[in-house]
């Protein structure tokens, strides 16, 4: 009888456990499909899509998407998952209500060209209005940024130092740059697909290379099955692409909570 009581105050303290961390059951707290339920918001002349948490957050997420940008549902989709994750989650529009067509092989559509419409002396100066919107004009002592494909870069670039984020994570980020890596001044984590044209298994191990040198808390996980921009837009019919964005998402999770 003993034993039985015992098994029932340790699932009762590991439903308690849950229930603080997330507001729902751990398969509520990322969804795939579904209406989204943020709201969207012009701040400091930028469009934002913001989610908030049941509770209070002590910790704003900025949430850097692929070059889909927020009219993508997956994309607000995750940024309401970090919400119900507990934390106060917002996405600026890095282009300007011009984001790339969901089918990048759109007759006329010019990827490189776009590329080059929305480089770093550009992008940079909207993330840095996020940035100060939260920690100032919210009062957030707590930032944290999580970036997609194209955002990915952008994460590593707002670890620097002085730029404002405390701790970042960067899914099968693109277009990224050695030096980019090495002015990192904050714990970072990454995920990666183990097929990605954009992402190579022996460039991310260069990356790995330059982390090794930090004293930073670092993170690298590769998932088997995915291919890029599985974090966003896996085929969630397929159990491992699934499991591989509902992973990445909670690597980015923990990381957040642990170093943050």
């Amino acid at each position: 009888m003993r034993f039985f009581t015992l098994i029932s105050v340790l699932a009762t303290i590991a439903s308690a456990t849950l229930a603080t961390a997330h507001p729902g059951s751990a398969q509520d707290v990322i969804r795939h499909t579904g209406r989204s339920v943020g709201k969207e918001s012009v701040i400091n002349g930028v469009k934002h899509y913001i989610s908030k948490p049941f509770k209070k957050s002590t910790t704003a997420v900025i949430y850097l998407t692929d070059v889909f940008g927020l009219p993508l549902p997956e994309n607000r989709l995750l940024v309401d998952s970090f919400a119900r994750a507990g934390f106060f989650t917002i996405a600026p529009d890095l282009f300007q209500n011009k984001p790339a067509p969901a089918d990048l092989n759109t007759p006329g559509f010019d990827v490189a060209g776009f590329l080059a419409l929305h480089g770093p002396n550009v992008t940079d100066p909207i993330i840095a209005k996020t940035v100060q919107y939260v920690r100032k004009e919210l009062g957030y002592k707590k930032v944290a940024v999580t970036g997609y494909c194209f955002g990915g870069r952008y994460s590593f670039r707002f670890l620097q130092k002085g730029k404002g984020v405390d701790v970042g994570f960067a899914a099968h980020p693109s277009l990224l740059e050695d030096g980019e890596v090495k002015a990192v001044t904050k714990p970072v984590s990454i995920a990666a697909a183990d097929h990605d044209d954009l992402l190579p298994l022996d460039r991310l191990t260069q990356l790995e290379g330059i982390l090794k040198n930090t004293t930073l808390p670092w993170t690298v996980s590769v998932y088997g099955g995915t291919s890029h921009g599985f974090g966003v837009r896996a085929n969630v019919t397929d159990p491992r692409q699934k499991f591989g964005k509902e992973e990445a998402f909670f690597q980015a999770v923990r990381f957040f909570q642990s170093w943050a």
